[in-house]
């Protein structure tokens, strides 16, 4: 489960932003999760709030996760398209010259504090 390992890193960069800033007491961290991260939500907010507990700073502090949709683009036709669905073969053309444009990003979106 990497996901515990991801909200170490995610704790770690908070604690340090906090520090910074003189923050005391942080009420949620927004992440930006793309669709095709890996990453499990259900996972992730459990490791978040067995960890929050755990942080003086981080304590009631609640995880909000707005998730980036998978765009992935054909050169061949030059379309973009919903890669879930679509996987790698692009539905206008039937090519496989295609890349992910957005989908798989990690991101601390915001930090919101007292």
């Amino acid at each position: 489960m990497h996901e515990l390992g991801v909200v170490f890193y995610v704790v770690r960069d908070v604690k340090e932003v906090a520090e910074k800033n003189d923050v005391q007491r942080v009420n949620s961290v927004t992440l930006e999760i793309g669709e095709v991260s890996g990453v499990v939500h259900e996972l992730l907010t459990d490791c978040w709030n067995w960890a929050a507990k755990k942080e003086p700073l981080l304590e009631g502090a609640k995880l909000i996760i707005e998730t980036i949709p998978a765009v992935t683009h054909c050169d061949d036709c030059g379309q973009d398209y919903e890669t879930v669905k679509y996987a790698k073969v692009c539905p206008h053309c039937g090519s496989e010259h295609t890349w992910l444009v957005q989908g798989n990003e990690f991101n601390i979106k915001e930090i919101e504090v007292e």
